[in-house]
């Protein structure tokens, strides 16, 4: 045995060497898939509580770091174009003697009660209101009648809610992002919510990040309301007429 070892002496050594370079090569993947996950961002936009219209809407920071939300856009597509909002801050109604906050514990509770914007740190969650509050919403914006979360107007139908939440993650300077789309349908005049999708998509290559960047520069100077491309049919008849 001894002599069989000395004799292949140089290819035991060889094949140990080569050996050895696939366990650190095996190594070293490891390690970079680990760096790669720790550095990729992970949010979720997931429902609450039920699987329906009224269920909360849930983002959650998987992450493994914070993630700092600058804006919660909303898009409703209908068959008469998109509709547009930020919906970033609270609705609030405010009242007599809110304009005070003379005590700093109280105008930081304020502050946090009245936006969405800020960090949100690993393993926590937030909600911004129910699906159908947040239709609402874009839809008292534009001055659409809703009946159950459904067009009034016999011509207008919902089809798409999409939710896009731009952030910035950990130290890093370009904004990242993650959208989710669920799709709408009325049965028996009631909105039923369902997924497109069974997870959230991630925004996160350079060319994505280079338009988020781009839409972050826009809203920082208009509404993003100004982007919707919804036109009531009433309208579009007169245009046609024209």
């Amino acid at each position: 045995m001894l002599e069989w070892i000395g004799n292949n002496a140089k290819s035991i050594s060889a094949a140990a060497s080569i050996g050895s370079f696939f366990i650190w090569l095996v190594y070293a993947q490891l390690l970079y898939h680990n760096f790669r996950r720790q550095r990729r961002p992970r949010v979720l936009i997931n429902r609450g509580k039920s699987k329906g219209i009224d269920s909360l809407c849930i983002i959650s920071n998987m992450s493994a770091e914070s993630i700092f939300i600058e804006h919660i856009i909303a898009r409703l597509e209908t068959n008469c174009g998109s509709l547009l909002m930020d919906v970033t801050e609270f609705e609030r109604n405010y009242q007599e003697g809110d304009e005070g906050g003379n005590i700093d514990g109280d105008r930081e509770w304020r502050i946090a009660d009245t936006t969405r914007q800020g960090p949100l740190e690993s393993g926590k969650f937030l909600h911004i209101g129910t699906f159908s509050e947040v239709i609402e919403r874009i839809a008292r914006r534009s001055g659409l009648d809703l009946e159950g979360h459904w067009p009034c107007h016999e011509q207008v139908e919902f089809q798409r809610l999409t939710l896009r939440i731009i952030g910035i993650y950990g130290s890093e300077d370009h904004p990242v992002g993650v959208e989710r789309s669920f799709l709408l349908r009325n049965e028996d005049n009631v909105c039923v919510l369902d997924p497109e999708h069974w997870d959230s998509r991630r925004l996160s290559s350079h060319w994505q990040r280079h338009k988020l960047k781009q839409l972050l520069l826009r809203i920082s100077g208009e509404d993003i309301s100004a982007q919707s491309t919804f036109v009531y049919p009433e309208k579009s008849d007169e245009h046609e007429r024209a």
